[in-house]
């Protein structure tokens, strides 16, 4: 992939090196396919709600789950409202390889400000390690109607399958979580209503 100078400059910017990370134990927030694909070390998990942000389908793939020709949708996190996901933890031993993991899948193109916030596990608060998505980047793809989000994701396929797939298992292993996001249930629906179509015609 080759990035532009002021994308080169952006992701330089937020390495996890220039973040002020807890110290020792790391809890990484994950709230789309880091929750049912996390990919890194960790000793333990538990459901975990932060507020102030929500999830939506506002950045485009053009890898894992789209191409550059035909852009994909993934889940970024947006300001207002409240988020239910899953907390990981990770062994301070582990913590950069964990990072290193991690920005070599979310930071590619730096489409995401990592932020560390506030959240509330069952037992506890604590402060996590989360991605928000990024209004100012080229790669945002800003507030999509249902019928519009629903077509690029019944369509594009990535390096990591359907687009398709992704949102829904996103919104099963919410569903195992006891949330309902209904945004993404509308989607899901009217996606899979496209595709039956397709395949009928």
């Amino acid at each position: 992939m080759d990035l532009s100078h002021a994308e080169h400059h952006r992701v330089q910017a937020r390495h996890y090196s220039k973040l002020q990370l807890p110290r020792g134990d790391l809890w990484i927030f994950g709230y789309g396919s880091l929750m049912w694909n996390p990919d890194i070390p960790y000793v333990k998990w538990a459901p975990a709600l932060i507020y102030g942000y929500h999830r939506a389908l506002c950045i485009y793939s053009n890898r894992w789950r789209g191409t550059p020709e035909n852009p994909g949708l993934v889940l970024g996190l947006e300001r207002g409202g409240a988020c239910r996901g899953i907390a990981f933890l990770v062994k301070a031993a582990e913590v950069t390889l964990a990072l290193e993991e991690l920005w070599a899948r979310e930071m590619r193109r730096a489409v995401y400000r990592p932020r560390v916030v506030r959240a509330w596990l069952p037992n506890r608060e604590t402060l996590v390690l989360t991605f928000i998505a990024d209004p100012q980047h080229a790669g945002y793809a800003g507030k999509l109607s249902v019928k519009q989000t629903a077509r690029m994701i019944a369509t594009c396929r990535g390096d990591r399958g359907p687009n398709l797939e992704y949102l829904a298992r996103t919104v099963a292993h919410l569903a195992e979580l006891g949330g309902r996001a209904h945004h993404l249930l509308r989607v899901l629906a009217t996606a899979r209503a496209l595709c039956e179509r397709q395949r009928a015609s």
